[in-house]
This record gives structure tokens, C-alpha cells and sequence, in this order.
């Protein structure tokens, strides 16, 4: 979240002023709203603030994880072993509540020990359908570039349509429904790669890095001897309102257009003062990466408080939506360029809208007087 908290939903009375060159100023407002009774901003902190009672440091990847889930969108957790990945992700699915299923990915694994299959049953003579393990509210993939290419594609359906098809029929997963998935990018014997396909199933890629000495220290404190139980905050059904929520915030034309003009930086470099890159990227972001940075810009407006998307929230997770969807030619993996450093010249070229801050104004009943000097009407 923004280092600068924002005020509280029921108390906010201010009004923002959305301008973009050339086009005229438009005022929002934000509409306060409640779930279940309590702000927001606040049943989210208090999810936030359990999952880092057991979770020691890693506070963006936590936050990130939380706007993975009020966005509706799968995330991918890459790292060195150790750095609490898994611990994480079963932190947050007990947290968040509703039913949770952990898949340990092995080169062994087939399609249908984590779809389902039909088995038959011979005192029916006949089939009857066995789901897998995906039918679950949270589907922790760990290590999932450990399995066959075959097994990683099996996840495209249940990823993206929410659905799995067994023997011709198709069946929903429960919702609300999310995919964390992990992997270890140290190690290049005996893993698959994902493919760019896949990953772009994921709306967010987080890359972890190691603790700093006084997050290991208060680590080894913390759950050095026992680790801490996390309650749950959410449920399945407060949970779905949150995402109903998110998806409710407004956003401005210019903030959609920001969120374009970033994605179409990533494919026509040259056009946005950046010719340097038209060689070193193969391919840019499609458009699911611009439905992507909405989709998340809201999750993290609703986590500030705010029912309005700002360009700033774009700017803020575009890196994690962005990253993974690049794919690099062989200039600059040669040059040793990797897709953070092109993200991050692109989100500081690229300008964004401006916003000012206003009072909101109230309009009043016209009144006889208002009508004095007007001509009755023949």
C-alpha cells in the first residue's frame, strides 16, 4: 500500500479533479460502503495484519498477495528456497477463509491427479466422475515448475474460465477461487520451465528477495520454536463482496488510457521515446495485461480506502503485472537486460494524468428568486 495512508472511507468528503491534456477536468467523489458492517480498509488491514503476525517481512509480496485476491486474479511467487513462499500463501488461504487444497507439483504428476478423471464403477456399470484437488476455494500450486509441461498446461482452463471439462462435461470450481502457485528459479535440472502462455494466466508475478539481518533475527524469535496460528478474518462470502467492491471503483478515461499507453509502450517502444528497446523486446504485454493493471489498480484503491482509481495505483502494481508478460530477444538477454529494468524506464517515461484535490460542492434548490428577472414564457 501507498506510504501515505489515506483517510477512512466514511470520513473522506473530498472531491479529485481528472485531467488529461486536451480534455476537460471531471470531478469524482467517493461513495462510502460498508462489508458486512465493517470499512473496507479496515476488515483488509486486520486480514493484513494476521498473515504478517506468521509472515516476517515479505510485506509487499504480502500486499500484493491480498490484491491478487480482492482482484480476482492468480499470482505466481517466484524466489530462493526458504523465503516463506508456501508459508505465505497457506497463511493468507486460512486468513481470507473458504476451503484450501496444497498440490505438491512432481515430475510424476499427470493432468488428472490435479483435475479429477472418471472412474468406473463396476457395481453401476458405469462411470462417475472423481473431482481433483483444484475444486477448492484456494489452489496452492507449490513448485510448479517442477511438473511436466503437460501437467502446467492442464491449469490453463481452471485459471482463466474457472471451469474444468471431464469427459466432455464441464464443471464450475467453487467461488470465489484463486491459484497461488510457486517456483524456485535457482535450479535448472529436473524443472520445466512456465510457459509465456502460462504465465500470462497469472495477473501477478512477485519476485522475493532475502530478509534483511533484523526481519532474519525476528524471524528466528518468532517461529523459531513454534509458528503462530493465524485466524480467519474473511469468508467466502465477504470475501466475494470485496471483489464485488473493487470492481465497482470508478476509473477515469485518462486512468484507462495511462494504463494503455504503458502496455503500448511494451510493443511499440520507439513510438513512446524508447527506441532503444525495439530490439530487445520480442514481444510486448497483450491486452490482458491492460485489463490486468484496472483490475488490480482497483484492488489496491479499495485496499487505501478509496472508491476511485488513481493513476498512481496504476503506477504502483504495473511492475508486478507487467514483468512477466515480456518476452526478451536474444540481444537483450545477451546484454544482460532483464524485464524490470525495461518496466521501469517505461513507467518513467510514460506520463501519467494529473489530479488535483477539490471540495466537494453542494448544489442547492433553485429558488423564485433565481426566475425574477426572466420573461414569462408567451
Amino acid at each position: 500500500m501507498s506510504d501515505t495512508p489515506d483517510p477512512e472511507l466514511p470520513r473522506t468528503q473530498e472531491t479529485l479533479v481528472l485531467s488529461a491534456p486536451g480534455e476537460e477536468s471531471i470531478r469524482i467523489s467517493p461513495t462510502p460502503t460498508a462489508v458486512s458492517g465493517a470499512a473496507p480498509k479496515a476488515l483488509i488491514e486486520q486480514a493484513l495484519f494476521e498473515v504478517k503476525r506468521v509472515v516476517v517481512g515479505q510485506d509487499e509480496m504480502i500486499e500484493r498477495l491480498m490484491i491478487c485476491v480482492i482482484a480476482g486474479g492468480n499470482c505466481l511467487l517466484e524466489g530462493p528456497p526458504g523465503l516463506a513462499k508456501t508459508l505465505a500463501a497457506k497463511t493468507l488461504a486460512t486468513v481470507i477463509g473458504g476451503d484450501f487444497a496444497r498440490i505438491q507439483f512432481t515430475p510424476d504428476l499427470l493432468p488428472a491427479d490435479i483435475l479429477g478423471t472418471r472412474i468406473y464403477q463396476p457395481s453401476k456399470e458405469s462411470f462417475s466422475v472423481e473431482l481433483g484437488p483444484v475444486f477448492t476455494n484456494v489452489v496452492l500450486a507449490d513448485e510448479i515448475n517442477r511438473a511436466s509441461p503437460k501437467v502446467q498446461s492442464a491449469l490453463l482452463e481452471v485459471m482463466a474460465e474457472k471451469q474444468v471439462s471431464i469427459g466432455g462435461t464441464t464443471h464450475g470450481v467453487p467461488q470465489p477461487f484463486i491459484v497461488l502457485a510457486t517456483q524456485n528459479p535457482i535450479e535448472s535440472e529436473g524443472v520445466y520451465a512456465l510457459p509465456e502462455a502460462q504465465q500470462d494466466r497469472f495477473l501477478m508475478k512477485i519476485q522475493l528477495d532475502y530478509p534483511s539481518d533484523r526481519e532474519e533475527a525476528e524471524i528466528v524469535r518468532r517461529v523459531g520454536v513454534r509458528t503462530p496460528e493465524p485466524n480467519a478474518v474473511l469468508s467466502p462470502e465477504k470475501w466475494a463482496e470485496l471483489r464485488d467492491l473493487a470492481a465497482e471503483a470508478f476509473v477515469h478515461d485518462a486512468v484507462v488510457d495511462y494504463a494503455v499507453r504503458l502496455v503500448a509502450a511494451t510493443r511499440r517502444p520507439a513510438s513512446f521515446g524508447l527506441p532503444e528497446f525495439t530490439s530487445q523486446i520480442a514481444f510486448g504485454a497483450s491486452p490482458r495485461a491492460t485489463l490486468g493493471l484496472i483490475s488490480a489498480a482497483r484492488a489496491f484503491a479499495l485496499m487505501n480506502g478509496r472508491r476511485y482509481v488513481l493513476p498512481l495505483d496504476v503506477f504502483r502494481v504495473a511492475g508486478d503485472v507487467l514483468r512477466h508478460r515480456l518476452v526478451l530477444s536474444y540481444e537483450a538477454l545477451a546484454n544482460e537486460v532483464d524485464a524490470q529494468q525495461i518496466v521501469d524506464l517505461i513507467l518513467a517515461t510514460v506520463w501519467a494524468p494529473e489530479l488535483t484535490p477539490g471540495p466537494i460542492t453542494k448544489s442547492r434548490a433553485p429558488s423564485p428568486a433565481d426566475h425574477a428577472d426572466q420573461p414569462a414564457a408567451s
